[in-house]
């Protein structure tokens, strides 16, 4: 079961309130994926057991699984009408828990666009000027306004069919250098699901000890060359979040390191912890420093999680 929450300017569509918390979907009660037969698991592993090039193994796997099969048996899914104002768009983000939104346009009657914490960021980069200044834009301005702003930016909606193997959804996703593909039926024009990279690898995971392993599932980081080794874009506790905003756009990154005087690990700023600035509303006051924004996270963050460049590719995964 999807459930779905659409957001509009509509009265009958209003944002829900704290009292109505109660119907709100539970994370909790949100289940990823069935559990699955292990029988069907041997049969699969069977198949992938005669595959002679080794580097195919899982290039088959996904490209024998469609994209309806990471369709969870029960989810949230959270819509944005374009006529929304940018502030509740991004508390509604805060609210529901979640990264991304599909876009609905009423006027042409078909989905446009995602919105997700990276545009957040650009808007916030865009009008910010001082604490004293209030950010009206922010305040004032719908989705489709901001849309527009932005239009050499925009691009058009990527989605693909459910019935779209997964392989073919990864190709997307790299080609298109996107985070977050929306799964849409094609004959009802209905969004089902927000295909992502993480959910990818989770599925993948449910197989890996059933599946026979390509060699360089045991090879290192370091071996492999997976990861940024050089060049790494960092912050310090002192910095300035506006700062940070500014490395997140013009290095196309997700996360920022914090390091000391020494240049040790001490903490990490990531897109996410943005949208921790509108759910306190101190998105006004952007000269604070990491450290100081930091200190509003939830009770969920447990910490950087760190990894050697000689540790194996399938440890990472696990």
């Amino acid at each position: 079961m999807i459930r779905l929450h659409y957001y509009s300017n509509s009265v009958a569509l209003r944002l829900p309130s704290i009292e109505e918390e109660e119907e709100v979907y539970r994370i909790d009660e949100i289940k990823e994926f069935e559990a699955v037969d292990s029988a069907w698991k041997e049969a699969l592993a069977q198949i992938l057991q005669q595959e002679e090039d080794e580097s195919q193994i899982f290039v088959k796997f996904f490209k024998f699984h469609k994209c309806y099969d990471l369709i969870p048996t029960s989810a949230k899914l959270v819509v944005f009408d374009t006529q929304l104002l940018v502030k509740k768009a991004f508390f509604a983000l805060v609210y529901n828990g979640v990264r991304a939104a599909p876009l609905w346009d009423s006027s042409q009657q078909r989905f446009v666009g995602m919105l997700t914490i990276t545009d957040f960021i650009k808007i916030l980069q865009m009008y910010y000027t001082s604490p004293t200044v209030t950010m009206e834009e922010l305040e004032e301005h719908k989705l489709d306004t901001w849309r527009s702003v932005l239009q050499d930016n925009v691009k058009e909606l990527v989605s693909i069919g459910p019935d779209a193997s997964l392989y073919d959804a990864i190709r997307t996703l790299i080609h298109n250098r996107i985070h977050r593909l929306p799964v849409i039926d094609h004959e009802t024009g209905n969004v089902l699901y927000i295909l992502t990279h993480k959910r990818i690898l989770r599925f993948l995971f449910l197989y890996i000890n059933d599946l026979p392993k390509p060699s360089y599932m045991h090879k290192t980081l370091e071996e492999l060359r997976i990861g940024t080794f050089s060049n790494i874009e960092t912050a310090e506790p002192d910095t300035s979040i506006i700062l940070a905003l500014r490395k997140f756009v013009e290095r196309r990154v997700s996360a920022l390191p914090m390091v000391d005087e020494e240049g040790r690990l001490v903490d990490i700023f990531a897109k996410f912890d943005v949208i921790n600035l509108a759910a306190e509303k101190t998105y006004n006051n952007l000269d604070v420093s990491l450290k100081t924004a930091n200190e509003h996270r939830n009770e969920w963050f447990e910490g950087v999680h760190k990894c050697k460049p000689t540790e194996t590719l399938y440890t990472i995964m696990e």
